[in-house]
């Protein structure tokens, strides 16, 4: 039975095409869960592959005009939509506690962040320059512009339904690129509440087009292979990446990944273990550990390793597992029965190997999909979540005693999304930043997501950067113009 509430409700579960909503393709519908509960929370439009193509060729026809329109024009749209996200927080947050599982607080504390992206950005449109100087010889003129890379193709993930959104819309439409957004199956009706938000902010028809579907693979590939394509960008698993990177070969289309993660996490001998046990918490169970900056090995010098250990443990066992709707609840579920059968998995293979639990280790009650939030000590190198990127509330620790050591086991890794350490000595601050294979560092604390901050990785966990100066450049392409004399 379907589960109705005021902020479902008052989403449109249509496709989002050149400005306006339409049933998919012979009315087709899919079912979009409660992670919490198991039972359907709603049905919104399953978009074909001719449902694709013309949200492309929406977005292809408002090109070249939307290329024209102002700055200030561009940056005002975003500046009105980061007002009315805020406006509708409540409404945001409730949409991705009942689609995704993360507690309210943490739903409202991602419309914060998520929106942000828009107000950031819309700074950024008014900013956008170019160069002029002399050629050496003195015979020309050489100039330089930037332009709008043009119709984009966007594929968001469901751990954060509106931030990864916001990240990749707001540059966009600050550098003047349509798009085609293909949100998570799973995590809908955030994306389609955006777009909403997007239409009564004043942004012109055919600039977003929101395409839900059932077939990702199927409806996005012949967009990525379509040559009015012209930029892909994507959040998500690096074997999806790296498939989506092969097709986008075809077209030479720019593209930005942002991919899986395996992030280190160093407790020094030196540190402040309260700052430490706080940084965990964060770095571990911000979204309930389903994030890609999640902190996934634990590497705690070998004298502090028994207090830290301790004083995590009794934090992690203190936090109230349940329905993100409920008060109280500092844990909701994964996102579905897949996600809580990996995280068992990946605890029984450690516990297997010799791994010990100091707390939780099991499915959580009820009939969502729950995981209790899980310390594990002595994990052993050939662990299988030494390796892989966990996605749930499951810390495993190791011990070391020597720097260099540590900075080379946390590099043994294909990933390089982010890192994290706690020190009081500011001369290891410059090597171990300096030493670690990822495009951030955390530098005694747990968080590094910023939307005035280059957000991205290297190695298998991708490149280009979202967020910060560096956010809009994804978005435009660099003209020489040489003016003789």
């Amino acid at each position: 039975m379907t589960q109705n509430t005021s902020a479902v409700d008052r989403v449109k579960k249509q496709l989002f095409i050149g400005g306006e909503w339409r049933d998919a393709e012979g009315g087709k519908t899919l079912e979009v869960d409660n992670p919490a509960t198991g039972g359907e929370l709603a049905r919104v439009a399953d978009a074909s592959v001719a449902d694709g193509g013309a949200a492309l060729t929406a977005a292809a026809d408002a090109q070249a005009e939307w290329a024209r329109t102002a700055p200030r024009e561009r940056s005002e749209i975003l500046r009105r939509a980061y007002e009315l996200i805020v406006r509708d927080t409540d409404v945001f947050a409730e949409l991705m506690t009942l689609e995704m599982g993360k507690p309210l607080a943490e739903s409202r504390g991602e419309v914060v962040y998520g929106s942000e992206f828009f107000r950031w950005f819309a700074e950024e449109a008014v900013r956008i320059s170019g160069r002029y100087s002399v050629a050496p010889n003195g015979a020309t003129r050489l100039m330089t512009l930037k332009q709008p890379v043009g119709p984009t193709l966007m594929i968001t993930p469901w751990n954060f339904p509106l931030a990864m959104g916001t990240r990749k819309i707001g540059p966009a439409v600050a550098a003047g690129c349509t798009m085609v957004v293909k949100p998570a199956a799973e995590t809908p009706l955030t994306m389609l509440y955006l777009a909403q938000v997007m239409q009564e902010a004043g942004l012109p028809a055919g600039v977003l087009n929101v395409v839900t579907t059932s077939d990702s693979g199927g409806v996005m590939e012949p967009l990525i292979r379509d040559p009015r394509s012209r930029k892909l960008t994507f959040t998500g698993s690096t074997p999806v990446g790296r498939k989506l990177i092969e097709q986008s070969a075809q077209q030479v289309l720019r593209v930005s990944m942002e991919l899986g993660g395996n992030a280190p996490f160093i407790v020094f001998d030196d540190a402040d273990l309260d700052a430490a046990v706080e940084g965990a918490m964060l770095a571990k169970m911000r979204n309930i550990g389903e994030a890609c900056t999640a902190a996934n090995r634990f590497f705690v010098h070998a004298d502090v390793a028994a207090e830290f250990s301790e004083k995590f443990a009794a934090r992690m066992a203190a936090l109230t597992v349940g329905d993100g709707m409920a008060d109280g609840v500092n844990v909701g579920p994964l996102i579905n029965a897949k996600a809580v059968d990996k995280v068992t998995a990946l605890v029984t293979d450690a516990t297997d190997r010799g791994a010990r639990v100091v707390t939780g280790g099991a499915k959580g009650e009820g009939a969502g999909f729950f995981f209790n939030p899980t310390v594990i000590t002595d994990l052993p190198g050939d662990a299988d979540m030494a390796r892989e990127e966990i996605f749930g509330p499951v810390a495993a620790i190791q011990t070391f005693t020597d720097e260099d050591e540590v900075i080379r086991r946390a590099n043994e890794t294909e990933y390089g999304l982010v890192g994290y350490f706690f020190t009081r000595d500011y001369a290891r601050v410059l090597r171990v930043s300096e030493g670690l294979e990822y495009g951030m560092v955390g530098v005694n604390q747990g968080v590094v997501s910023n939307p005035a901050a280059p957000f991205g990785g290297v190695k298998a966990s991708g490149f280009g950067r979202e967020g910060g100066f560096e956010g809009i450049e994804e978005y435009l392409e660099t003209k020489y113009v040489g003016l003789a004399l």
